[in-house]
């Protein structure tokens, strides 16, 4: 990867890290270069129209990942609620390694941002939608209607940001496990009725 493309990235990745960790507000674009290592004229290069559409690009980054994320959890799991019960433990794990700095990579920023910036609404609700989307399939595909599936696929999201919210307050991941734990159990009661 050339050098002009590694600024961009590194840029965006530290966005994203610090938006997590501060918030939108507190972040500093200065604090972004630093961490990212690259120049002061990459940022502006790159991100010509400042803090909102570097915001709006971290978004969509941070929500494209974690739709990977799932996608890959849903190959390697044969239902949703299996789905959901190793989200929590990596979502776990990644808290704790952070020390509970990390939270989830969008809320912090949405909360700071929405609705005043229509470019960060809506690329926190594409994000949202792709998460959605994520979970929906793998439960339509164990036989859930449409409707059901976008139901619970929408409560597990709101649950989980929920979670990491009071899990970085406690300082704990049972939050997060405990609440993984219950969507999936609901997931399994309302399939175990189309079966």
């Amino acid at each position: 990867m050339g050098a002009p493309s590694r600024h961009r990235s590194n840029i965006l990745n530290a966005a994203v890290t610090l938006f997590r960790r501060r918030g939108y507000a507190a972040t500093g674009l200065a604090d972004i270069l630093q961490l990212s290592g690259a120049p002061k004229g990459s940022l502006y290069h790159y991100f010509p129209q400042g803090k909102e559409q570097l915001g709006e690009e971290a978004a969509l980054l941070a929500g494209a990942v974690v739709s990977q994320t799932l996608r890959k959890l849903g190959e390697e799991h044969s239902s949703g609620a299996d789905v959901m019960r190793a989200y929590g433990k990596l979502l776990a794990g990644w808290l704790e390694a952070s020390a509970f700095e990390d939270g989830c990579p969008l809320a912090t920023t949405l909360l700071e941002t929405t609705p005043q910036s229509t470019r960060m609404a809506a690329a926190g609700q594409q994000a949202f939608d792709q998460w959605t989307a994520e979970i929906r399939h793998l439960l339509e595909h164990q036989g859930a209607d449409a409707e059901t599936a976008r139901r619970l696929a929408q409560l597990a999201i709101a649950t989980i940001e929920g979670a990491l919210i009071q899990a970085r307050v406690e300082s704990s991941a049972r939050p997060v496990l405990e609440s993984t734990e219950e969507i999936a159990f609901l997931m399994e009661a309302r399939l175990a009725r189309v079966g």
